[in-house]
């Protein structure tokens, strides 16, 4: 981890079989966008998911059925899954039940003391976690009407009463998230939380949008509280294909230096120089490593010219113009080939460094 960074020390926590908190490696999560009842469409888009370095996943449990699928679904699949839970306690029973990993509960609309210590029971019996998912869009009503709204104080609130009343049933196997759509609301309660708890926490900015804003607003909320300590698990809020939720919040660490999985790719902005369609070329290269672990530093320039001066730190680079491609390492020019084959030579490269790194 960046040198900068004192992570907080949070309390030690197991998801089915993975460790959280207590200075364990900050997890990416992210939740599926199947129906979770289709147990062959829901374990097929995990196993893409674990594939792309996802460690923990949630599913949503709407109903009966789905939370039936749970107990197919595990056996589908490697990581941690979580059931999440709204409006239904039977449901959170009926998840654990099946399987699940973990339940994550919303203090807003989960109901009664009655229903929470239902959970809670049935959670320790299993010895099954759960997350006090606190959303600024769904605070109990007493606590909008107390503060005038879905403030931080109020999220901090929501959270910490759910906290109090799992304790009181002698459950403490939890995990907080406090989110907002918009990252200072999502700051301010995050700080005001962990400042009063070593309680682990997951964090994410909810309903952060598309590809251009949700990654704006992930990274800066995220982000930010990581580089403060802050956070155990992270996900990516975006409404595109789960999968690059994880790419974006492996990206995240990686910017921060907290956690490194796979290749790190470095591309010119292009300009007046520039003699190849580098925008195609990068987003191929970037597709076909979205699942490769080497931690390889690869270049992608368009200008052979300065291209590899320029990326002299890169394990390997490509660029390429006026028909012609190179190959380089470490700014030095290795190979010359025909333009056309920049993305296959450079693939084939990327091949030939994963065995030498496994074996050192």
């Amino acid at each position: 981890m960046a040198e900068f960074i004192q992570r907080k020390q949070t309390r030690p926590l197991t998801l089915g079989g993975l460790e959280l908190g207590n200075n364990a490696p900050i997890a990416v999560q992210s939740m599926t966008n199947t129906f979770t009842q289709d147990v062959q469409a829901t374990s097929e888009q995990i196993r893409r998911l674990e594939k792309a370095g996802c460690e923990v996943v949630r599913v949503a449990v709407p109903d009966e059925d789905a939370a039936r699928a749970i107990a197919l679904i595990k056996k589908e699949i490697s990581i941690p899954l979580i059931a999440d839970i709204h409006f239904d306690y039977r449901l959170a029973i009926a998840s654990a039940e099946a399987g699940a990993d973990g339940l994550r509960l919303n203090p807003g609309n989960i109901g009664s003391n009655r229903k929470v210590k239902a959970v809670a029971d049935c959670a320790a019996a299993l010895g099954t976690p759960i997350r006090i998912g606190v959303n600024a869009g769904s605070l109990e009503k007493e606590l909008l009407d107390k503060y005038n709204g879905a403030t931080p104080a109020a999220m901090v609130e929501s959270a910490l009463r759910q906290v109090d009343l799992l304790a009181s049933y002698g459950f403490q196997q939890v995990k907080v998230s406090l989110k907002a759509s918009d990252v200072q609301r999502t700051l301010e309660a995050y700080r005001m939380f962990s400042a009063r708890c070593d309680i682990p926490l997951h964090v994410g900015v909810t309903e952060a949008g598309g590809i251009f804003p949700g990654i704006v607003k992930s990274s800066l909320g995220i982000g930010m509280l990581l580089a403060e300590g802050i956070g155990d698990t992270i996900r990516v809020s975006l409404t595109r294909d789960p999968v690059e939720e994880v790419r974006v919040g492996y990206e995240i660490l990686r910017a921060l230096d907290i956690r490194r999985r796979g290749p790190e790719i470095i591309s010119c902005p292009t300009c007046g120089r520039t003699r190849i369609n580098l925008f195609d070329i990068a987003e191929q290269v970037e597709n076909a490593l979205l699942t490769s672990t080497a931690p390889i530093k690869i270049a992608i320039m368009g200008c052979v010219v300065n291209g590899p001066g320029e990326a002299r730190e890169a394990d390997i680079g490509i660029a390429g113009g006026d028909g012609v491609g190179i190959l380089f390492k470490k700014g030095k020019v290795v190979k010359k080939f025909p333009q056309e084959q920049i993305v296959k030579i450079l693939l084939e490269e990327v091949d030939r460094y994963e065995p030498r790194m496994a074996g050192k």
